[in-house]
């Protein structure tokens, strides 16, 4: 992320200099604490979704979709499929896709990340940004191809096979053919692939129609994968949206082209069944990718979701593991009626009583701004334009140069973004009061362009004001404001559990309240709509009306 960066000093407005942030998770759910030998789940907690995995030697790769946020595409390293360490970014140049003037939740859909040969192949979708491409790389840290396009494939979610016969192919969910017989008809689409050219060839052939039970009108059959065992082509995708009835299902063929025999104790994975009113509910799940250990045992990786009332979550679909089980040449994730666990026996390979912060668990995170890059935590919302983070200009603080872009923008607002990981949690940071009218600096927590909550600071007067600001879909209001010090500094807080914030300041040495019991519920993925988490972090904006 260092390339968006500036060393050189800003035009006016002045920079806003924030000197911290801090973030601690603190779920129940994790609080307890784990038998020797397990792992919590979610294994990357916040908003990953789409997990798509592979094994290169005693090396695990994993990445998610990113949707509307850049760097694009994180990847990540494990040597025991529990503790994961962040490589970089897939995406993380200008030249290589561009989102802007696109809603948050279009974007990266679901890539795929497959090995052959000494190359690294990831194939994905950038939704209403080009359509499917695929990129390579012989170092998964990077640097990652320009996007080859691959405009012959319609649809999303596409998937790469390397058989053991050399030949190559791809996946993609798309429409069925002829007319779509119901509202989420989709089929799954198999065509040969040339890795060189970096392209499809020959005639394309539809997998499976609809679902693995046609009769039943299965709709979203998405995020297919295949895999080879026993002379078996394995075929497993997810089913059913990707709210709580997702599901994943399995088919399989002694010929890669089919004809496909579905699973008869279809799905492999889902918590559709379960009680509504159980405790700590796990929902969503589905999307799931298989790989084999060294030891020849089987893992999947798939999304989840944690909500704290009715399906309501603000920290995204998430990253869980599972072992998979065999039956008869068939696989199971987790049989019908059984929960997705908070912690499960770990791989064999895990070393002992190993941290899975920060991506897992309860733990506390900071950033003293004092590095000569960006944490690969951080994102930003589409690609910046202008540089506006900069910590060069004065060592061990960030400066952000506020921009007109605010939150609600269409294009790329000074904010720098990092997932909310915890259903309960406090975040922090401290920061200079803005020294000139008509710019506002502070702690913005963000759902979408039209889902957002703003907690910031501002010249008013002769002084200075703090003031939360609240925009739930087409209300836009002031929660609450407090006159603070102008010229001391000042640190703001939000702290919350659920649907229920709380924000908190200090301008000298108490803590103060500024709102509680502020309603969370548009931080969700279910009010807001869409497909991503919430995110939170500083922000700096050049107000439209200078502050009264």
């Amino acid at each position: 992320m260092g390339v968006l960066l500036s060393g050189s000093a800003f035009a006016e407005p002045a920079p806003v200099l924030f000197d911290w942030f801090e973030y601690t998770g603190r779920d129940a759910a994790f609080e307890q604490p784990l038998p020797e030998g397990h792992y919590r789940n979610p294994i990357l907690a916040g908003f990953y979704p789409d997990p798509s995995i592979v094994r290169v030697e005693d090396r695990y790769y994993l990445v998610n979709s990113s949707f509307g946020y850049f760097p694009g595409i994180p990847i990540f390293e494990s040597r025991d499929l529990v503790h994961w360490t962040q490589l970089g970014h897939v995406i993380d140049r200008p030249e290589q896709l561009d989102v802007d003037g696109l809603r948050i939740s279009r974007g990266i859909f679901a890539p795929a990340i497959e090995h052959h040969d000494g190359t690294f192949y990831l194939v994905t979708t950038a939704v209403d940004a080009g359509g499917n491409f695929v990129v390579t790389a012989t170092d998964p840290a990077g640097s990652w191809s320009n996007p080859h396009w691959l405009p012959e494939v319609d649809g999303i979610d596409p998937s790469l096979f390397f058989d053991d016969d050399g030949s190559a192919w791809l996946l993609n969910n798309g429409a069925p053919e002829g007319t779509p017989r119901y509202d989420g008809h989709r089929a799954i689409w198999l065509q040969r692939f040339d890795p060189a050219a970096l392209r499809t060839v020959g005639p394309r052939r539809v997998l499976v129609d609809g679902g693995a039970d046609p009769a039943t009108n299965p709709i979203w059959i998405e995020g297919p994968h295949l895999y080879k065992r026993d002379g078996w082509y394995l075929l497993t995708s997810a089913e059913g949206g990707t709210g709580p009835q997702h599901s994943q299902v399995v088919l399989r063929s002694r010929d890669i082209q089919g004809p496909y025999e579905a699973y008869a104790h279809n799905p492999i994975l889902t918590q559709r069944d379960l009680p509504a009113d159980r405790p700590a509910p796990i929902t969503n799940a589905g999307h799931a990718d298989l790989v084999e250990a060294p030891d020849g045992r089987w893992w999947a990786v798939f999304l989840a979701s944690r909500p704290y009332v009715g399906n309501h979550y603000n920290t995204g679909r998430e990253t869980f593991l599972l072992p998979v089980e065999w039956r008869d040449g068939w696989p199971t994730i987790l049989d019908r009626g059984q929960a997705i666990p908070y912690a499960a026996p770990a791989p064999a390979a895990m070393p002992a009583a190993a941290a899975q912060a920060p991506l897992a668990g309860n733990f506390t995170w900071r950033d003293d701004f004092d590095g000569p890059a960006l944490d690969p935590l951080w994102t930003f919302v589409r690609v910046p334009k202008t540089p506006w983070a900069d910590l060069a200009a004065q060592p061990g603080q960030l400066a952000v140069r506020p921009l007109r872009d605010g939150l609600d923008s269409l294009h790329s607002p000074a904010f720098l973004a990092r997932r909310q990981q915890h259903l309960a949690f406090e975040a922090s940071t401290a920061l200079a009061v803005p020294t000139e009218v008509g710019v506002s600096a502070g702690l913005a927590l963000f759902q979408g362009e039209r889902h957002w909550l703003f907690l910031g600071a501002r010249r008013a007067g002769q002084g200075a004001q703090l003031f939360l600001e609240r925009h739930d879909g087409d209300a836009r209001d002031i929660v609450a404001t407090a006159a603070i010090a102008a010229d001391a500094p000042l640190t703001l807080k939000v702290v919350a559990d659920g649907a229920h914030y709380a924000f908190a300041y200090k301008d000298g040495d108490d803590w103060r309240w500024l709102a509680r019991d502020v309603d969370g519920h548009l931080l969700s993925t279910e009010s807001a709509g869409g497909f991503v988490g919430a995110t939170l972090g500083p922000h700096a904006r050049l107000d439209p009306e200078p502050a009264e």
